[in-house]
């Protein structure tokens, strides 16, 4: 029974720590940019996008498609950023430990 005590102890502390990650990866600002930084987005680490700037000199009537295009593959970078932040969190959480493949505790 003290075992048992002892597990649900360390996993309220886990849930705890799990809360206090969620708000910071809700600070935490990532950016991605694409077009040698004439698109650049920045979210949040959990996603959230926060701001988009465009260079003025993509803003030409024939080039729509490329900025739409350059605006997907800067939102793709700050992504990627954002998981790899999220993973490196969950690493601090976890102690190094890898939960199974499908486990998220945010979310």
């Amino acid at each position: 029974m003290k075992d048992f005590m002892n597990l649900m102890k360390q996993a309220q502390n886990m849930q705890k720590r799990m809360e206090e990650v969620q708000s910071q990866l809700d600070e935490i600002e990532v950016r991605g940019s694409s077009g040698a930084g004439m698109v650049e987005v920045t979210m949040s680490a959990k996603g959230d996008v926060r701001s988009l700037k465009i260079d003025p000199s993509l803003v030409k009537d024939n080039e729509i498609e490329i900025l739409e295009d350059l605006i997907v593959a800067a939102l793709s970078d700050a992504k990627s950023k954002a998981e790899e932040t999220m993973k490196s969190k969950m690493q601090e959480l976890t102690g190094g430990m890898n939960l199974p493949q499908g486990i998220n505790p945010f979310g």
